[in-house]
């Protein structure tokens, strides 16, 4: 039987270069998470505000509700 498809532990300088790698794309993707949900709750907005003609309303309640959330999905993330 073969014994190379067995789990191996990691050395300590690949658990660190794990760690970095994990930490470099975490930190790549919040940003990206904060802005898409304050543009989808936005864009949501927008198109409710003008299918109901209404001025800015929904955009404004809508963007900020996408900003506390893409803030709770990143505190979710970090945390």
């Amino acid at each position: 039987m073969d014994s190379s498809n067995e789990a191996k532990p990691l050395t300590e300088n690949e658990k660190k270069a794990k760690k970095y790698a994990t930490n470099t794309a975490l930190a790549i993707e919040l940003p990206f998470t904060l802005v898409g949900a304050v543009v989808f709750g936005g864009l949501i907005g927008y198109f409710l505000d003008h299918w109901l003609h209404t001025r800015f309303a929904f955009t404004f309640i809508l963007g900020g509700l996408g900003f506390f959330g893409g803030v709770k999905e990143i505190l979710r993330r970090l945390g």
